[in-house]
């Protein structure tokens, strides 16, 4: 890739990117954690789907933009307006990067011309429980020892949209963005950029990059509409060819499985119930041959 071997041996121009709706509280503590990093980016853009989603947040510590609600929507506004930038690192409004995670991107962007999209090692991951308070994800990262002296990358399917990092010169070049038809929580949407981006190169997990995922629930998507994407989202992703069908196939299997598990006995931070009756009504929507992603907006 030409454009990466012009970037060899120079300092990128880095943007934070975050989008964020409802969680004005946790997104002020996540900017001001980026204060931390020891390699400082040029530019952080932080995106809310009305001014409401940044309230209390300094102009000075970040740009802030509006657009339309859902997570393509909104990221693709930030990438809309980081055109002097070589890359682009998506960090969720509740991830909280560790001081050198932008310093280890960097370097491995530096290392490897291929190298088209990143992610890091996420040394907890509150999405998968009940979620993490930000004094406890930042005695995780406190605690944390850090890679292994001399680990490699590795070579991953996607990278993780709760910390994305992406070379911006391909996508310009292939005229690549977030999918919009992906609506509201845009469940995927990490996936199909990814997919649709890795035919140009190569994807890597960086082990000295790392950071917590807090997981925060509070202006998530609902269960309902969140249980119908599971199904919709990986079908609409296969039939478009971004996604393997044996991957979307278990992923559909995995999720409904799950949902159909827990709904007599709900874990009480998640609407097993509310999820399973959206997989349903996927169901039934994908044997009418109208299963589309964009359904959601109607519930």
């Amino acid at each position: 890739m030409r454009a990466g071997s012009q970037e060899r041996g120079r300092q990128l121009r880095i943007a934070v990117g975050i989008v964020t709706t409802g969680r004005a509280a946790v997104l002020r503590e996540a900017v001001a954690e980026l204060g931390r990093q020891v390699r400082a980016p040029e530019r952080v853009v932080v995106c809310g789907a009305s001014a409401g989603d940044l309230d209390g947040l300094e102009a000075g510590r970040a740009e802030l933009i509006t657009a339309p609600l859902g997570t393509s929507r909104q990221r693709n506004a930030v990438l809309a307006a980081i055109g002097d930038c070589d890359l682009v690192v998506f960090l969720d409004d509740d991830f909280l990067a560790a001081p050198g995670f932008l310093a280890a991107m960097e370097a491995a962007f530096l290392a490897d011309p291929l190298l088209v999209a990143a992610t890091g090692h996420v040394v907890a991951d509150g999405i998968k429980g009940p979620g993490l308070g930000m004094a406890e994800g930042r005695a995780l990262l406190a605690a944390d020892g850090g890679a292994a002296p001399g680990e490699p990358p590795v070579a991953v399917y996607n990278a993780y949209g709760c910390n994305m990092v992406l070379r911006l010169a391909p996508m310009r070049a292939h005229g690549l963005a977030f999918d919009p038809d992906l609506p509201l929580y845009g469940w995927y949407e990490d996936i199909d950029l990814c997919r649709r981006l890795a035919r140009h190169g190569r994807i890597l997990r960086i082990p000295a990059a790392r950071g917590v995922h807090l997981g925060v629930k509070s202006g998530r998507t609902s269960g309902l509409r969140l249980g119908y994407s599971q199904i919709a989202n990986p079908v609409y992703l296969a039939r478009k060819g971004s996604y393997d069908w044996r991957r979307a196939l278990w992923s559909m299997v995995r999720n409904l499985g799950a949902n159909l598990l827990h709904a007599p006995r709900p874990e009480p931070f998640i609407d097993r119930r509310g999820r399973l009756r959206g997989n349903l009504l996927a169901l039934g929507d994908l044997l009418r041959g109208r299963c589309d992603p964009r359904r959601i907006l109607a519930m």
